[in-house]
């Protein structure tokens, strides 16, 4: 699979899990897993043409949110064609903690925020009005 331009790479305790949660929260579609012995070196999961990289456990200088009492130290936001309000609700489902609940913004979208088990910040939004 060719990746796009820019592919979000995170680092997981537990990088299997956060497979199985990003395909069950998000509906992401995992493409690809290298495992070995001391991990998930990398791994692909797309949704909508994107892909992110899951890796893990951390190790060297790469933490986990978890690892730093659950500071956020990046985002990945995910643009929608359709359907913000269900992806909310599927995430919560799944387990995701929703920071903030889909609300129409100023520059015409409609987006939602929320970690994921491991303390990743994720958005979600969708185009609904014009846009400034």
């Amino acid at each position: 699979m060719d990746l796009p331009p820019i592919s979000p790479l995170l680092f997981y305790r537990d990088p299997r899990a956060a497979l199985d949660f990003l395909e069950r929260a998000f509906g992401f579609e995992t493409r690809m897993v290298v495992e070995t012995e001391a991990g998930v070196p990398h791994s692909e999961s797309v949704f909508e043409g994107g892909v992110v990289i899951v890796v893990g456990p951390p190790s060297h200088d790469a933490v986990s949110p978890l690892d730093i009492e659950g500071r956020i130290t990046g985002h990945v936001h995910v643009n929608l064609q359709a359907g913000i309000d269900a992806l909310c609700e599927r995430a919560r489902a799944a387990g995701a903690r929703i920071d903030r609940e889909p609300a129409d913004q100023p520059y015409g979208d409609r987006v939602f925020t929320c970690l994921d088990p491991e303390g990743h910040s994720w958005s979600f939004g969708q185009t609904i009005g014009a846009r400034p």
